[in-house]
């Protein structure tokens, strides 16, 4: 009976203590929700749209689809590969030149320090290509956007190469010059040999005396031996501690390289398949096919042949599905933008079968304006999946590591209040692509956060832990979201997914 209730009690604690973690993961989710919507309707009135009506003439609304897909999704891909690089190196550097006798693994210092530089690089990053974007947009128009795309496509293999041999290098020289700097060593190495010379010392004086035939000073002698004994044992422990840091040391610094590589090669590749897409549809529009039919069917054929190849791969990796998605998102955009210019010409027909004739130059203008407005908010809404499910990525990552549920959950949660606090109170400063790319790094802090709560409602030993993660996770994520029940019900499923995916 006393068995059943510590049970119990062990039961509705982990439900109670689940119930609370999930709910500090939805309530910096719902949180973001009201920002983003700010910032989605400053960027979709009529004065930022115009550089976008402009350019749907160009391309079709099938290329301007995929064009702000595909940079809405590399912006967001791009920061967040950033803000993870950028903790890493952080992570790295801390670990080598701490002292090998400190465990790194619960090092509040480590954690902090890594944390606040990938979110802020991964929100100033997003700034910085919010601005960049909006000046392309504005003096090249969409044939500069899809210049950039191609070039930074092909810049990206060679540029992984590059990175893989320079964080190699860095790592060496960190390595060696944290050797270099281990003053533990130098002194564990000193104290050994100064005991060793005592001991021999105190041996050729034990010959000495007992040559001449003195006494021996047994009980001193005994006094001193036991002395030397908890000295050495002393020297043993401090060392086999040292040792044992040290690998511990060498495990992070590997597992910081794994996942560094791993995510650099998602950015260096991930991008080529939605990239091709964009390509080819955007060179149908720039010839004049853009609102032809071959423009959907070679769409769709490139879509298929390069999600088999891929899918097919006998090495599978996490750039290659994310890379499917990512193309897939791109491909849901763009149909979004044909549908809202088609919604405008059947509304126009049902208009004049009811006696109300409008001008093709009106109907051509409302074309081009929802064509615009749709692709803006699809793609911007693409780009958060896209932060959303990459920060769930990671804060997963960092659960099944064992780096601590709390730590990961409430540190991000606090990074990300933090974040929202700057972006408010620099919104003018930034203008609104920067602080929409912003608002986008504080998305993907947040869904650290929310991958945390997920991964670590899977690790109760009990549902109801489970169920009290996941409930808090909903309630506090609606509550904080004033219940936008289709935003968040859409990003809840597809942080699940990423929080579950292994991309090492």
């Amino acid at each position: 009976m006393t068995r059943n209730k510590l049970r119990s009690k062990r039961t509705f604690a982990e439900a109670a203590t689940g119930f609370a973690l999930g709910a500090v993961g939805g309530c910096i989710l719902g949180a973001t929700e009201d920002p983003v919507g700010r910032i989605m309707s400053a960027m979709t009135s009529s004065g930022p749209l115009k550089p976008v009506m402009v350019e749907v003439r160009a391309v079709g609304a099938l290329g301007l689809g995929t064009l702000m897909g595909t940079t809405a999704l590399t912006t967001a891909m791009t920061s967040v590969i950033a803000g993870v690089v950028l903790a890493a190196v952080t992570a790295s550097v801390f670990v080598a030149f701490r002292s090998c006798t400190v465990s790194h693994k619960n090092s509040v210092g480590l954690w902090v320090s890594a944390g606040t530089a990938g979110t802020l690089g991964t929100t100033v990053s997003g700034a910085t290509f919010g601005k960049a974007i909006e000046w392309l947009v504005k003096n090249y128009g969409m044939v500069g956007i899809l210049g950039v795309l191609s070039l930074f496509a092909a810049l990206k293999p060679p540029l992984y190469v590059l990175f893989k041999v320079c964080w190699d290098w860095g790592e060496t020289c960190c390595n060696q010059r944290s050797n270099v700097r281990s003053r533990e060593r130098e002194h564990i190495e000193n104290t050994e040999w100064l005991q060793r010379k005592r001991v021999a010392v105190k041996i050729e004086q034990s010959i000495l005396s007992i040559e001449k035939g003195g006494s021996t000073r047994e009980l001193d002698d005994r006094t001193e031996w036991v002395t030397e004994q908890r000295e050495r044992e002393e020297t043993e422990r401090r060392k086999t501690e040292r040792e044992e840091a040290k690998m511990e040391q060498r495990t992070i610094q590997d597992w910081i390289s794994t996942v560094v590589l791993n995510y650099v090669e998602f950015l260096a590749f991930s991008g080529i398949p939605m990239t091709a897409v964009t390509i080819v549809t955007s060179a149908f529009g720039l010839f004049g096919y853009g609102n032809h039919q071959s423009v959907f069917v070679a769409l769709l054929a490139l879509l298929s042949a390069i999600a088999y190849f891929l899918l097919k791969s006998t090495n599978f990796k996490f750039w290659m599905l994310a890379g499917c998605m990512a193309m897939f998102a791109t491909f849901v955009v763009a149909m979004l933008t044909l549908h809202a210019g088609q919604v405008v010409v059947t509304h126009a027909m049902r208009m004049r079968e009811a006696g109300h004739n409008q001008s093709r130059e009106t109907i051509s203008a409302q074309m081009n304006y929802q064509s615009s407005l749709e692709a803006v908010n699809a793609a911007f809404f693409a780009a958060k999946l896209c932060q959303l499910g990459l920060g769930a990525t990671v804060g997963g990552t960092l659960v099944r590591r064992a780096a601590g549920e709390v730590k990961v959950i409430v540190g991000a949660a606090l990074v990300t209040v933090g974040l929202l606090a700057g972006i408010e109170a620099l919104a003018t400063a930034l203008g609104d692509a920067g602080t929409a790319g912003a608002m986008l790094g504080v998305v993907g802090a947040a869904g650290v956060s929310v991958g945390a709560a997920l991964a670590s409602a899977t690790r109760w030993s009990s549902r109801l832990g489970t169920w009290g993660t996941a409930g808090g996770l909903i309630v506090g994520a609606l509550g904080m979201g004033k219940w936008h029940l289709v935003n968040i019900g859409l990003q809840l499923p597809v942080a699940y997914v990423f929080a579950m995916i292994n991309p090492l």
